[in-house]
């Protein structure tokens, strides 16, 4: 059986433990936390102290780095005809796929 060298060993064990290396039971999980707890009745109580807050720096006008969206972005309208709900109106998208698709 073909084993790694000692400084290829060394450099394998540094790196991030995955599932596969360990027996059953090892769960890695995605990093979020828990923001609560659950209830005996099915609910979940957010427990605010968890919950995670960011604090927006002041005097962000004169800042040199900008976000990858551009500011220049003009906003598009939807064209819905005269349906009182508008793009969420499920009517719309089945005419239009009948139109596109041909089937009736």
């Amino acid at each position: 059986m073909f084993k790694p060298t000692q400084p290829l060993f060394r450099r394998l064990r540094r790196l991030a433990l995955t599932t596969k290396q360990v027996n059953g039971g090892y769960y890695k999980g995605t990093g979020s936390g828990s923001m609560g707890r659950h209830t005996r009745h099915g609910g979940y109580i957010i427990e605010w102290k968890k919950v995670r807050t960011y604090v927006v720096p002041m005097n962000l006008k004169d800042f040199k780095l900008t976000p990858f969206v551009t500011k220049k972005m003009r906003s598009l309208r939807g064209d819905f005809g005269n349906d009182p709900q508008g793009g969420l109106s499920g009517d719309i998208y089945l005419n239009r796929w009948k139109q596109e698709n041909g089937v009736d």
